[in-house]
């Protein structure tokens, strides 16, 4: 079974092409393992910076942009969870990295929250943000209570690893990582299982991956089995015919990304959603979130003090984050494509092109 350029599934069916025979099994078995290992060894060395250095890095403006992003969607959320009736509410952060969204959760007056990732490293430097982050908080201000896991969520069971084993959470995220476990069907369903079994009935699970069919289009008109530019590349080992599962890509960002990542075919992660009473209720391109969010004032607000745009022309004195002047000849696009009054500024034409291989997705526990 494969996914076609144009969109078509061909094949006899998944469960024979996944059977196999056993010259094929033993080499995916090995591929399989060794993926792990990549993903968790690039993410422990990848060293913590402040925000002096962060500031200049070459996608400084587009990292605040998907944070807004993804700032937009958990207060969203966190609002619909609100305005169902819960007052104490549990967020499973599934792939939380070096907890990137801690401040997000306090912000939004979480309960508790259970921090699940495969690098050791950066879970031990989460623990450490957020107990800086309580020690510094006012004394009047209740911060949420934690748990820290390191698993490989694709292999390993959450459930058996919670300190309550009766917790029940009301959202999980998933942010930037759901591609990984698109390894094979099982790591995939395991990834699913370990998000959405313990959501209560009416909980999300809330996500960004890369969407595929972009990714498949931007593949099939290079005239190579790479595409990019100064930012960003993505490389494929063939093209032309593309398996549901583990159709590997090589994805590099600039400071940030560079490991084997897989095609997440939409159609088929919803389907296996299916299986734990998930319905999907919003699935967006990222240009299309934000032209739809960026309407509303406190969205628009809140863009600018995240400085998830770029002051565009710069301040006397100032320099672009980057030296072409082609990088910025679409600059008045966005702002007006959204119906924008304010000027808000720009992404570089590169880092419109990196952000908008991405998609954001919403499902929703059924009663």
């Amino acid at each position: 079974m494969e996914l076609q350029p144009g969109g078509a599934v061909t094949g006899g069916g998944m469960k024979r092409r996944h059977e196999g025979d056993e010259e094929e099994a033993s080499p995916t078995k090995k591929q399989e393992t060794d993926h792990g290992v990549t993903v968790a060894s690039h993410y422990n060395r990848l060293q913590e910076v402040g925000l002096a250095a962060r500031s200049q890095s070459r996608i400084f403006f587009m990292r605040n942009f998907n944070n807004w992003l993804k700032s937009v969607l958990i207060g969203e959320i966190l609002e619909q969870v609100r305005g169902a009736g819960s007052q104490r509410v549990s967020v499973l952060d599934l792939g939380v990295g070096k907890g990137g969204d801690l401040l997000k959760w306090r912000r939004g007056g979480i309960s508790h929250l259970v921090c699940a990732d495969i690098a050791q490293v950066s879970v031990e430097q989460c623990q450490s943000r957020y107990e800086d982050m309580k020690k510094k908080s006012h004394a009047n201000e209740r911060i949420f209570s934690a748990q820290f896991i390191t698993a490989d969520c694709a292999k390993d069971a959450l459930s058996e690893k919670l300190d309550d084993p009766e917790l029940m959470f009301d959202i999980c995220s998933c942010q930037f990582v759901y591609h990984y476990s698109f390894e094979s069907e099982q790591k995939a369903d395991m990834m699913l299982r370990n998000a959405c079994e313990r959501l209560k009935p009416g909980g999300f699970f809330i996500g960004t991956t890369p969407d595929a069919f972009e990714l498949i289009k931007r593949l099939e008109a290079s005239d190579s089995l790479s595409f990019g530019n100064e930012v960003f590349k993505v490389s494929f080992q063939s093209k032309g015919s593309y398996p549901l599962f583990g159709c590997q890509y090589h994805f590099s960002l600039e400071d940030v990304v560079d490991v084997p990542e897989f095609l997440v075919y939409f159609p088929l992660f919803e389907h296996m959603a299916k299986r734990y009473n998930m319905r999907l209720v919003l699935k967006q391109r990222f240009s299309e979130f934000f032209e739809e969010k960026v309407k509303k004032d406190h969205h628009r607000s809140l863009m600018m003090k995240m400085m998830a745009l770029e002051p565009f022309p710069c301040e006397d004195g100032g320099r672009q984050a980057s030296d072409s002047p082609a990088e910025y000849g679409h600059a008045e696009g966005p702002s007006s494509r959204a119906g924008v009054k304010l000027p808000l500024g720009t992404l570089s034409a590169s880092e419109w092109e990196a952000t908008s291989i991405y998609l954001v997705f919403v499902f929703q526990k059924m009663s």
